[in-house]
């Protein structure tokens, strides 16, 4: 019997409405994807987590801490919602995560850069961070065809 294909993947690219804005990132092509395969999904937002409200201030990483848009350091919320998502990741056993780009929570490769202009620079968020340093394989959802290989390797074993 095949082992069932487990993935954590962000809420808001699943339609939940726990965007900053109160909104979603919708990614259809993810969706898609995803029934193809049959995979089970473990659904996050780690900023929820951290006990942040929709809708929230927006907030960006700068030297290495959180902070919101009106200058609050939240870094602490978003440290607590990185163990809570580990923590979830965990549990589930999961294969491997697919989480929001850009996002200060998130962004796996590329990060806005704390100066709330829009300016994206290469970085990750405090829980890709977080979950990579645990050796937990991070893909965005802007690599739906990094993804597709690593479940064709995945369903093959």
């Amino acid at each position: 019997m095949k082992k069932e294909i487990k993935v954590l993947i962000s809420a808001c690219l699943l339609g939940d409405n726990v965007k900053y804005s109160g909104g979603n990132n919708l990614t259809p092509e993810l969706v898609t994807l995803l029934e193809k395969y049959n995979v089970d999904i473990v659904k996050v937002c780690p900023e929820c987590f951290g006990g942040l409200p929709i809708p929230r201030v927006p907030s960006e990483i700068r030297e290495n801490k959180v902070f919101s848009k009106d200058n609050r350091d939240i870094t602490e919320e978003f440290l607590a919602g990185a163990e809570e998502t580990l923590k979830v990741a965990k549990e589930n056993e999961v294969n491997f995560v697919i989480l929001k780009e850009r996002s200060p929570s998130c962004g796996s490769t590329h990060i806005y850069d704390g100066s709330f202009s829009g300016n994206v620079i290469p970085g990750q968020g405090i829980t890709a961070k977080r979950l990579t340093e645990e050796k937990i394989k991070v893909f965005s959802e802007e690599n739906l065809e990094e993804i597709e290989k690593y479940l064709v390797e995945l369903d093959k074993n």
